[in-house]
């Protein structure tokens, strides 16, 4: 599902070589120890922030972060544009090519997002869709960095949905050569063209990708461990029947007794407290979750900065 445009993009993972990874990553840690620093990156650029589903951390992340290097912004909410409805999408990419300078796409088909970037010739980023979420799993990867010991190649653990946020992060530590065993219901595997991908990879790179369907291996001796929700945004229709798939998948104390002493616990947010994740788990001293969130600013930032300067 790679577009195939020329154009600086970051539509997924895929986007982005190893080596243009390393670059967000590198920049990123320095744009987070002197922001002031960046306070001009942008200036006088305007970015359309385009979102068919609400957001918290995705929309503020990135307006605090264009605006705070000197760009402006405009937002396009659920009820402002209707791509597709109103207006064909490549329609309304052709107009806003020639007003903005990049664009900002949280929409729920993921075919959205690959046609608007091939009828607009400036940066198009995937603030999330149905297959991927690629700014988030580049900042839990920037988090994975800044808490694991030099001398130690970390096991991350995933548990839950085999979502966009899974497919993003497999893609990423395959090309990192990181270490991930995941674990979803049989019924709710990643993506088997992301999984094709990742096996390519990891040929290349030594990572280690593992799948399991019993949440208790996956754990056993992982340094962080990473759930999310179960039913995402456009499923709550079959919410229900999806959630009976999910006994067992709870990251709770628990579960948590086959992992390292002293793992560290991820969530992408936003949590339903109770469901894939206990309070007490979330709450806890293990929790790195909300350096987790920050870390969305600065990783954004450094994408912004890569594919527009």
């Amino acid at each position: 599902m790679k577009s195939s445009h020329k154009a600086k993009h970051l539509i997924s993972i895929d986007d982005l070589s190893s080596q243009e990874i390393q670059t967000v990553f590198g920049l990123a840690q320095k744009i987070k120890k002197s922001p002031q620093s960046y306070r001009n990156a942008l200036q006088g650029r305007m970015f359309g922030l385009i979102f068919e589903k609400p957001s918290t951390r995705t929309w503020i992340s990135f307006e605090v972060g264009i605006q705070s290097m000197g760009g402006g912004t405009i937002y396009l909410g659920p009820e402002d544009i209707h791509l597709g409805v109103r207006e064909a999408v490549k329609d309304v990419a052709r107009v806003l090519d020639r007003y903005l300078d990049g664009v900002i796409l949280r929409t729920f088909a993921h075919e959205t997002i690959i046609t608007f970037e091939h009828y607009f010739h400036k940066p198009v980023i995937n603030g999330l869709s149905d297959f991927e979420h690629p700014c988030q799993a580049l900042a839990d990867f920037l988090t994975i960095r800044e808490k694991s010991s030099a001398r130690h190649k970390p096991i991350l653990a995933y548990i839950g949905d085999g979502n966009n946020v899974l497919n993003s992060l497999i893609l990423l530590a395959a090309k990192l050569g990181s270490h991930v065993r995941y674990a979803t219901p049989a019924n709710f595997p990643p993506s088997e063209g992301v999984l094709k991908k990742v096996r390519e990879y990891s040929r290349r790179t030594g990572a280690a990708i593992e799948a399991f369907t019993d949440p208790k291996k996956a754990v056993e001796c992982a340094d962080f461990v990473y759930t999310d929700i179960w039913v995402s945004m456009g499923e709550e229709a079959k919410g229900q029947s999806k959630m009976q798939s999910f006994k067992g998948f709870q990251v709770n104390r628990e579960l948590l007794r086959g992992a390292s002493k002293g793992v560290k616990i991820m969530h992408c947010l936003p949590a339903h407290r109770g469901e894939e994740i206990t309070d007490e788990v979330l709450e806890g001293k293990q929790s790195i979750v909300f350096g987790q969130a920050e870390n969305r600013l600065h990783v954004q930032k450094a994408i912004l900065i890569h594919l527009c300067t």
